[in-house]
């Protein structure tokens, strides 16, 4: 019932920053919140950043804690991920999620490569 599109996605050199966005559509007007996980060759899907829709709470992993910055625009659905100090670490393809009527639903992901 809801749809995701995330764009932003691309290749930078270690210490560079790049700016994930993610459009939820469709049955979007009970948004609790929405978020970004990562997952690196090899690993499992890692938990990244989330924001309450309705009062804007923030809440970070520690390994991107300072350096990545989540937002959202309530009027576009839109949430965004502002990352800082990329580090090679930082390589990973990463998802868009929004948890509406107590259900997930996910973007396709798109790769972020951080070359050193």
């Amino acid at each position: 019932q809801v749809q995701l599109v995330e764009s932003g996605g691309g290749l930078v050199q270690a210490g560079g920053s790049l700016r994930l966005s993610c459009a939820a559509s469709g049955r979007t007007f009970s948004i609790y919140a929405m978020g970004w996980f990562r997952q690196a060759p090899g690993k499992e899907r890692e938990f990244v950043a989330t924001i309450r829709w309705s009062g804007g709470s923030t809440y970070y992993a520690d390994s991107v804690k300072g350096r990545f910055t989540i937002s959202r625009d309530n009027a576009k659905n839109t949430v965004y991920l502002q990352m800082n100090s990329l580090k090679p670490e930082d390589t990973a393809v990463y998802y868009c999620n929004v948890n509406s009527d107590s259900r997930v639903y996910w973007g396709q992901g798109t790769q972020v490569t951080v070359s050193s």
